[in-house]
């Protein structure tokens, strides 16, 4: 039986939602990550730093490990501050500001409308080494939706990181070969979270045999091409622009399989062993402490942790449902039996 340790890995981009839901979501990401992002796209969103605190508050509320650290960033909106940014930037639990436009995922009408209008606080940022975090989709009804990623990197990425050359920036859950090359011939404040669906699954998954709910997500899985350029940036030495954000975002079920199904895979249980049997796959194994638990803390400059966590090569059946209250959510891959699972080591410092 094959076993891997590794240092306790970090979840760049993560869902917990608020209030009820909390009580699932946070003793879920907790069981793996030693250090979350939660974005802040809550109904209403979290805009200021006392309402991020607030949050924070909320979820240590339900936290069964004190190793646990959420984090989180500052909604961008049209009425985002110069004071607010200040503030963030001197609070140790924020990590940056988040950028949606406006219509591009779940909760995104607070969104941006027109990234020119906000060129003086994103000066601010520049100044202050403060982080922008980017859902990076245009909207643009003309633009087919598999090409709403590299129409944004020409049309709004490359020009701002031209105007704004030294503003550190994330390039959230990237789907396509032109993001992985785009971060790659970027300089080190820039980087990319990847999530572990993208790496998995291309639009077949979604798409082949009839529409699968489960696996529909914003940004949609692209290509078969487009899945092996992800796979090669983190499956490479040296690719330390390139960090796990799980996008882990689970919607009560009967908001997910509907007519108009929400978009977000409810991965938080599964992220770690699926990238354990897609990286064993690729014989790439050595590879996947850097991706899950290293690149991502240095990029924020934030301690590589000092926990860690075994994934045995053992096959395991992912529940059909997890429940809170009344709300059931359904992870990805419901059913399934994955091949690889994990566990905290205890006691156990890194060498």
């Amino acid at each position: 039986m094959q076993t891997l340790n590794i240092i306790r890995p970090d979840d760049w981009h993560i869902h917990l939602r608020d209030h009820t839901t909390l009580k699932l979501t946070v003793p879920l990401a907790e069981r793996t990550f030693a250090r979350v992002l939660a974005m802040p796209n809550l109904t209403p969103p979290l805009t200021t730093v006392p309402n991020i605190l607030s949050y924070r508050q909320r979820i240590l509320a339900v936290t069964q490990d004190e190793h646990f650290s959420p984090y989180f960033s500052v909604y961008f909106t049209n009425d985002l501050n110069e004071a607010t940014l200040r503030e963030a930037k001197q609070c140790p639990w924020i990590l940056g500001v988040k950028l949606y436009p406006q219509g591009a995922t779940t909760h995104s009408d607070w969104g941006i409308d027109d990234i020119h209008k906000q060129f003086a606080h994103l000066s601010v940022m520049e100044e202050l080494a403060l982080p922008l975090l980017i859902h990076g989709e245009v909207t643009t009804s003309t633009i087919d939706i598999f090409d709403r990623e590299a129409r944004f990197i020409d049309t709004v990425l490359q020009p701002l990181q031209h105007r704004f050359p030294k503003l550190p920036i994330v390039l959230e859950h990237i789907t396509t070969a032109e993001a992985v090359d785009w971060v790659q011939s970027m300089p080190a404040h820039i980087a990319a979270t990847i999530t572990a669906h993208h790496l998995a699954f291309n639009r077949n998954h979604l798409l082949a045999g009839g529409i699968r709910p489960d696996y529909y997500c914003l940004p949609i899985l692209k290509r078969h091409h487009h899945q092996q350029k992800l796979q090669q940036a983190v499956m490479t030495k040296n690719q330390s622009q390139f960090f796990l954000g799980t996008d882990s975002a689970p919607h009560v079920q009967d908001k997910k399989y509907s007519a108009c199904g929400c978009a977000g895979c409810f991965t938080s249980p599964i992220a770690l062993p699926l990238l354990a049997e897609l990286f064993a796959a690729h014989q790439a194994l050595p590879l996947l402490e850097a991706f899950t638990s290293i690149n991502g803390a240095r990029f924020y400059q934030l301690p590589i942790n000092t926990q860690r966590l075994r994934l045995t090569q053992s096959p395991w059946v992912v529940p059909k449902a997890y429940t809170t209250d009344d709300l059931t959510f359904i992870p990805l891959l419901a059913g399934q039996t994955l091949s690889w699972q994990c566990q905290p080591i205890e006691g156990q410092p890194n060498e």
